[in-house]
């Protein structure tokens, strides 16, 4: 039996081994993926920490990881549409098909979802199984470190393109990937001005090598202060929240407009007390809840803004091989880092 190198979750506690395990055999409507490349996420930081959210969901043993690209290595019984040596991304939320939200075009909310390295057996590996219809095939050379963070900057397209950005000024509170790769997500789309805010100075740079207008830190500067400075008086049109952070959520409402909107897409890791009446519901303001990515108008959005020119090769930082893992998942925890590629094959 072929054997592969895995970096999985064995038993609940902090922590993951690097183990050897079969390769896995795609079954019907599946297909076998080599992976290429693979990317640390924040969900991958709660597992490898065993924090309560991951003891509440993961079941191990079970191999992580979410975010990756690869070639099309095996078909399973009935696949079509594919063909073996296919390049492509994949959508890790795989879904019913067949729940009210599946069948009206908003699988991204599917309540039976399934998602690849926290339901089952995930990327930080060199062979996965993945339902073909979750394939998204590359027909042109796109640089694999980018293909292989589809999944976090298809969370920022979704964030923001669910606003007006035309001529708006723009507040992103949170500048981990996702916040940071919003930032030339907007900018393209038509903001007028582009402002900032985190806790981490590395971050933060990084948001400026993005070409934000301005970066806040506001542990040391008034945001809300800056904000109206920066805008006149006004406030920003659009609030990306990318944090969950209790204060930073409070804050990024007081800097939004009369008639504004602001896209959630940051997770408190407890219930946010905020005040309703002067922070939204007299401001007029529009508020969107985001989850994940929307199957697959989100895709075609991305990829006609990565086609359009939009670069995100400053999100990606470190690169590690499989065996070093470790050292990335800390690095995302400290927070110093953008994007972390992991290449299974050792490189």
């Amino acid at each position: 039996m072929e054997t592969m190198k895995a970096a999985a979750k064995l038993e609940p506690g902090f922590g993951f081994e690097l183990v050897e395990v079969p390769i896995p055999k795609p079954t019907a409507g599946e297909v076998l993926v080599k992976v290429r490349l693979s990317a640390i996420c924040g969900t991958d930081v709660h597992i490898y920490q065993w924090d309560q959210w991951a003891q509440n969901r993961v079941k191990p043993p079970l191999i992580f990881g979410h975010e990756f690209c690869g070639e099309v290595a095996e078909l399973g019984p009935g696949v079509k549409g594919v063909q073996i040596g296919d390049f492509v991304s994949v959508e890790t939320h795989f879904t019913c098909g067949v729940c009210r939200f599946c069948r009206t075009g908003r699988g991204h909310i599917c309540q039976e979802v399934k998602i690849v390295g926290v339901d089952r057996n995930g990327c930080f590996t060199e062979y996965v199984t993945v339902p073909a219809e979750n394939l998204w095939v590359w027909n042109h050379d796109l640089d694999p470190e980018i293909a292989a963070i589809l999944d976090p900057y298809g969370n920022a397209v979704h964030t923001a393109l669910a606003c007006d950005l035309a001529g708006a000024r723009v507040l992103i509170i949170g500048v981990g990937p996702i916040g940071l790769a919003a930032i030339p997500v907007v900018k393209r789309a038509g903001a007028q001005q582009v402002i900032c805010s985190d806790v981490s100075s590395y971050r933060l740079d990084l948001a400026r090598r993005f070409g934000v207008d301005l970066a806040v830190d506001p542990r040391r500067e008034d945001l809300y202060a800056k904000v109206r400075e920066a805008t006149g008086g006004q406030g920003v049109d659009v609030l990306l929240e990318m944090s969950g952070n209790e204060k930073a959520i409070n804050d990024g409402f007081k800097c939004l407009i009369n008639g504004g909107t602001a896209s959630l897409l940051g997770i408190p890791s407890k219930p946010v007390s905020i005040d309703l009446a002067d922070a939204l519901i007299f401001k007029g303001a529009t508020i969107y809840g985001i989850n994940g990515r929307k199957m697959f108008e989100t895709w075609y959005q991305a990829q006609a803004l990565l086609e359009g020119g939009l670069d995100l090769t400053p999100l990606i930082t470190h690169r590690f091989p499989l065996e070093r893992i470790g050292e990335g998942l800390e690095l995302m925890k400290a927070g110093q880092c953008g994007k972390i590629i992991i290449d299974p094959n050792g490189e």
